[in-house]
């Protein structure tokens, strides 16, 4: 394993960063962090709460907040899918593991978030699902040190494909 051993897990929403993140860290035996969870309890609101109520740029700030606060050792840290829009959080979480990319093509994606509202997704006003996508996917591309296909594959050959690809 990486010698920080810590794991971060971008990508869209619905790639599965912490379905996949779980199975992983158990089955690594490293503990298992959620930065989505970790916000929550920060602010104690729901993610689509913070959006409804503080807009994105509140939610951004807090999410880099929360990301900047987090020293993991020996973990699984599996990231909201905004957080490749922080230079900030991006350069501490490269800095304390190995980022893999979870990568789901756009139909995927679309297929996983058919229930859309309580995902606490960032959408920037006016933004559409598409633009949002496309905005990302270089930015993810650009900070993954590791890329693993997961359209179409169970949660449990991804992890299979991590560790392996680890």
């Amino acid at each position: 394993m990486h010698h920080h051993k810590n794991i971060i897990l971008i990508g869209m929403p619905g790639a599965g960063k912490s379905t996949v993140g779980v199975i992983l860290a158990k089955s690594l035996g490293v503990q298992f962090i959620d930065t989505d969870i970790l916000i929550q309890e920060r602010t104690g609101k729901m993610l689509q709460a913070i959006l409804d109520e503080d807009g994105p740029d509140a939610f951004k700030r807090v999410e880099e907040e929360t990301i900047l606060s987090l020293h993991p050792r020996r973990a699984v840290v599996a990231t909201g899918g905004s957080v490749v829009c922080s230079r900030n959080a991006m350069a501490h979480l490269k800095s304390a593991g190995v980022v893999v990319y979870l990568e789901i093509s756009y139909a995927e994606m679309e297929k996983r978030l058919k229930n859309i509202t309580t995902r606490g997704m960032v959408l920037l006003p006016g933004q559409s699902l598409r633009g949002m996508y496309d905005e990302r996917v270089p930015l993810y591309e650009k900070y993954a040190d590791l890329t693993i296909g997961c359209s179409g594959e169970r949660f449990e050959s991804v992890v299979g494909n991590v560790i392996e690809a680890l």
